[in-house]
């Protein structure tokens, strides 16, 4: 029987460490990955630029005082040229259309920007509801009212090309009040606008964070609903969707049935998203603030 010399048996100890060794190595080198994937990424979404002058200035200062990153713009609505002044002078807040097809305050109203006879009351206005809801007048909800699709493509197609024009850092489109994607064939609609003006719709891979718990909380408990939020997030990409207001007069004559404390409501989301505590919140768990435009650049 042949034996084994020294030097081979040092050959076959060195192989067997660094087989030992090899599993370590791939374990470190993996690591950055799964850190990265542990990310918690967060969008802040003001709703409802345009519809009134405090709206515009509240949403403009939830981005630059606070934590909200993108906004969606109404362009029927009435102060939607102070909105394409104040946007063009804010440019790196991140806007999406949103796209309207109703107007739901009793004292404040619009209309469609096209000629539209089929998507509006007998004053010019669009009707206050997506369906019709106990409580309203008869003949107030859009889905039960005789439009027709030709004329909402042409009005959705001519407030996605006036937002283009005028404002910039458009990323996408999105729904007021659900209204523009509430059945299948509006939907279809909306989606095949979103592929030919490449403004994606909405984020759906985006978790909803959650909310502030009705419109009756008062400013202090919106702050401690939010900072719970972001205590509780998990790894992922997550969204947050509110109205910034402020409580002024403006603000205070806008409402409808069974909603008439819009100003101290929105004012409350305004103190929230610009909370020296939730930002301290923020910047202790980490969590990456972004934009629809900037969840929409990583997808590419």
């Amino acid at each position: 029987m042949r034996r084994i010399s020294r030097r081979t048996i040092g050959l076959l100890h060195l192989a067997w460490r660094i087989l030992l060794v090899i599993p370590s190595v791939l374990t470190i080198q993996s690591a950055p990955a799964e850190d990265a994937g542990a990310e918690i990424r967060l969008v802040v979404r003001g709703d409802d630029m345009g519809s009134s002058h405090t709206a515009n200035v509240a949403c403009i200062q939830a981005f630059k005082e606070g934590i909200m990153r993108t906004v969606e713009v109404m362009v029927p609505a009435p102060w939607f040229n102070e909105a394409v002044k104040m946007l063009n002078e804010t440019p790196g807040l991140d806007v999406g259309v949103h796209l309207t097809l109703t107007s739901e305050w009793e004292l404040m109203k619009w209309g469609p920007v096209t000629q539209a006879p089929s998507l509006v009351d007998r004053q010019g206005h669009f009707l206050p509801t997506t369906s019709q809801r106990t409580g309203f007048p008869p003949n107030t909800g859009f889905l039960q009212s005789p439009f027709k699709l030709e004329e909402v493509e042409a009005e959705l197609r001519a407030q996605i090309e006036l937002a283009k024009e005028w404002i910039p850092n458009v990323s996408h489109l999105s729904s007021h009040m659900g209204t523009p994607t509430a059945n299948p064939a509006l939907r279809s609609l909306t989606k095949k606008l979103s592929r030919e003006y490449q403004l994606p719709l909405e984020l759906p891979e985006a978790k909803p964070a959650g909310g502030f718990g009705g419109s009756d909380t008062t400013p202090g408990q919106k702050e401690t609903a939010m900072i719970s939020i972001l205590e509780n997030l998990q790894p992922g990409l997550w969204l947050f969707i509110d109205h910034p207001g402020l409580d002024t007069p403006e603000m205070r004559s806008i409402g409808h049935i069974g909603y008439w404390n819009v100003a101290a409501d929105r004012d409350g989301v305004t103190r929230a998203f610009t909370s020296p505590k939730v930002r301290e919140v923020i910047e202790k768990r980490g969590i990456r603030l972004m934009s629809y435009g900037d969840v929409i650049r990583d997808r590419n």
